[in-house]
Parts: C-alpha cells; structure tokens; sequence
C-alpha cells in the first residue's frame, strides 16, 4: 500500500486555534473522512491507524479539540465554557477552513459520536456519511450502565472506588490501580495498552481541564456537566446513511447505543464480538474490513489499488 501524504497546521477559531492533520488528498472525487475524537478532552492519537484509509483513497482529518492535544488549551475556563455546542461549531469550523464541507464522511468516536450526531441533525448538504462508534445517545443512559457493569467488578474493587469518590481522592495511585480493573475490561482490552491509546491517555493526564469539568474523574463517574447531557431528541432528524460500531464488552453497552439503532432512518449496527471501548485497536483488521464497506456503500468506488493498476497498464 503507498504511503499517503500528509499535511498538518491550525485553522483559527474564534481567537483560538484548532490544531488538524490531512492524510492523503482531500478535495477529490471522494469524501473525506473527518475523526472527531471522544473525551471529551481526549487527543487523535488513539484513532491515528484511521489515516490507513487514505491508503485507500479515502483521505482523513484528524484534528485535537479545543483544550486538547495540539489545539489550543484553556485551563482557566470554568464549566459555562466547555459546553456541546462550543465543539458543535469548533467543527463547522473545522470543516468550513479546510473546504471540505461540501463532500465528508463523519467518524465520532464515545464522546465524539454525540458530537458527530448533533451536528448530522442539521442535515448538511455535504454529509455523505456518518460512523458513530462506541457511543452513548445520553448520559443518563451511561451513568445507568455503569452501576451495572461497577456491579459486575470482582468483589471489594467498586466499594473501595466508590470510598475514594466519596473522600475527594481520585487522584491516589490506589485509584488509579483500581480503576484500571474497570478499564481492562471495558475501555482497551488489548493489553499491554497500544502505544497510539498511551498517548492520549497521557497527554491526557498532563491537562484534564476539559475531562474533568464535563466528564469527571473516571469514564465510570460522570459528575460534570455532561451528566444529564443527550442527543437522543436530534435522532429523528439524521438522514445520512449510519454506520453504528460497538464492541461486545464496550463500556457504552448496547443500552446506551439502542436510541441510535431506533431512531435514524437508514442504519445498521456492527458488534465487535473481541472488543470493548475500541475495536479500531482491538480488532484492526475486522474494522478496517468493516469501515471501508460501509464506506464504498457509502460512495462506491473503483479501489485505489486496482485504479493504480489500471493507470500502469494505459501507459503499458
């Protein structure tokens, strides 16, 4: 497969700078397929293999959300300003400055699902396509699920998490520790965890402005701003094809996920029997097989492989 160039810079938002990466050429006859990462207050760097596609043909943007990674970071901010609707249109934005609006497919990933739904509602002209994988539809939904899957924990860890959550020490190594039981199973199974989702777990930890004031302490403790937050009642208005992804032991269980399956129009609903929060690491290659079908359903296309072929055999 050849290896897909790339280029990487900010577009301005607003007096702050969203910070993106093309792989491989966008504005062409396909769409490009833009990732929109979770978190909230997550990086790219857990869903970098999705620029694989572009190997493909099918370019793909990846960008850091505001507060994140390479964009611009704002640690003062207080909870009236990391709301859904700054990083609605941090991706009209987005999507407006690379000149890509008018042709993309959309990628969210757990968090960034709801963001890519709330924004497919609108129903923009250039949408071709929508991938919302690992995803809950509501937080409240969440925050049900994740007493029963707490529950499910071997015997003593979710007292002694819940002790911790009660003292104000999330911070301790104690916690960490028994949060990662939780994590083990329902976040990254693949063990040790790969590098791209050490990344962002780590540039993470370095700034939690965003995570810990809309999210909380813990994927398994939604406290913040997030907490009754849901996007169930934008569902009626999706008319992109959807392609719904989750894995069998996924912390957004299928409870969480079902408002998707019932309420857009054209969809369908892929469960990765080996995965948890991100097949896209656990289970590469069936995801890969997975994606680049719904994305020649999507817009059907002579793959790149065979148009190199046929481009060599012209000049013969």
């Amino acid at each position: 497969m050849a290896v897909a160039p790339t280029a990487k810079g900010w577009v301005p938002f607003g007096e702050y700078r969203t910070w993106y990466r093309v792989t491989g050429v966008a504005g062409g006859e396909l769409p490009t397929v833009v990732v929109v990462h979770g978190g909230p207050g997550s990086t790219h760097d857990y869903l970098r293999n999705l620029g694989e596609l572009a190997g493909h043909g099918w370019p793909v943007v990846h960008y850091d959300q505001l507060g994140s990674g390479g964009s611009t970071h704002l640690p003062d901010r207080g909870a009236d300003f990391w709301t859904p609707g700054l990083f609605a249109d941090e991706l009209d934005n987005l999507l407006h400055r690379l000149g890509i609006e008018d042709n993309y497919v959309l990628y969210g990933q757990s968090w960034g699902g709801l963001v890519v739904a709330r924004h497919a509602a609108q129903r923009p002209d250039g949408l071709r396509g929508l991938v919302i994988a690992n995803s809950p539809a509501s937080y409240p939904l969440w925050r049900q699920e994740m007493d029963v899957l707490r529950a499910q924990l071997p015997p003593g860890v979710d007292a002694l998490l819940r002790a911790h959550e009660a003292a104000g020490t999330t911070s301790s190594q104690e916690y960490f520790d028994l949060m990662r039981v939780f994590y083990d199973r329902h976040v990254c199974r693949e063990l040790p965890w790969p590098s791209d989702y050490l990344a962002s777990f780590m540039e993470m930890a370095e700034d939690n402005t965003v995570y810990a004031t809309m999210n909380g302490p813990s994927e398994f403790t939604v406290s913040g701003t997030l907490k009754d937050y849901s996007v169930i009642e934008y569902l009626d208005d999706i008319e992109a094809p959807t392609l719904l992804i989750s894995g069998r032991h996924d912390e957004a269980t299928p409870v969480t996920v079902q408002p998707y399956f019932d309420r857009i129009h054209d969809v369908r609903w892929e469960i990765f029997e080996h995965s948890s929060h991100v097949p896209h690491l656990e289970e590469p290659e069936r995801f890969q097989e997975v994606l680049l079908s719904f994305l020649q359903e999507v817009h059907p296309c002579e793959p790149a492989f065979r148009a190199a072929e046929r481009e060599v055999a012209s000049h013969g």
